[in-house]
């Protein structure tokens, strides 16, 4: 399959003022950097990444970067490293690519959805899903956008453990086997009592109260642009 391109030019300044800048003339700044490659300053369009963004479902995006300098342009294989998105005014802020290659395995973060309603929550108990991604190795062509595992067999005390997953062929996980994915625990006066919580990508299945909270991390607009570079 086609990877999709991205065109990029290089650029010279940096710091909060030219972020401002880029952002008035429908741009965002960007960095590239790999392994071997030392890192360059970019600017990207807006539109050409909010495209990419929307055609795209995974986490973990590889494309050809077409980068444009005053020396002429070239193609690089990339995976998007990491987008900055103002939380207040749900705008991207900066992007980084890191490059790849295509022949060398890539370390990443898989998410892990749960299919099925498993046996054990029919009869009362709570699907709990501790592990909601996985660390995996692989060649860029072998990466998946998530892991489905089916739950559905899984009774009232049993669990899925990360030695238990049938990983793609090509894809091997960096963590330890008697890690837990999912489990069903049996019910307690204070989950009988409590409102349903249903696990996404689960149908029918819930989850205890203290499995959906999240720690999350807010940057204002002026602090992420300060410190784009």
């Amino acid at each position: 399959m086609a990877k999709p391109v991205l065109n990029a030019l290089t650029r010279k300044t940096k710091g909060k003022g030219t972020a401002r800048r880029l952002r008035r003339d429908q741009q965002i700044p960007a960095s590239f950097y790999g392994p071997n490659t030392q890192p360059v300053m970019l600017a990207v369009s807006y539109a050409e990444l909010e495209r990419l963004m929307r055609r795209s479902a995974a986490e973990n995006i590889i494309l050809d970067l077409n980068i444009q300098s005053d020396d002429g342009s070239e193609t690089r294989s990339v995976i998007l490293k990491e987008l900055q998105v103002d939380p207040a005014k749900d705008i991207y802020l900066h992007v980084d690519f890191c490059e790849i290659s295509m022949d060398k395995e890539i370390t990443v973060h898989i998410p892990i959805s749960l299919k099925g309603t498993p046996a054990g929550v029919k009869e009362g108990g709570v699907l709990q899903h501790i592990r909601r991604e996985l660390n995996v190795s692989c060649l860029p062509d072998k990466l998946i956008d998530t892991l489905e595992l089916d739950v559905s067999g899984l009774e009232i005390g049993e669990a899925l453990h990360i030695r238990d997953i049938n990983l793609p062929e090509g894809i091997t996980t960096l963590e330890e086997g008697d890690l837990t994915v999912a489990s069903v625990a049996a019910p307690t006066a204070e989950m009988e009592g409590a409102p349903a919580v249903k696990v996404e990508g689960v149908e029918g299945a819930e989850e205890a109260p203290e499995a959906q909270a999240a720690d999350t991390e807010e940057k204002s607009y002026d602090q992420e642009a300060a410190s784009e570079d």
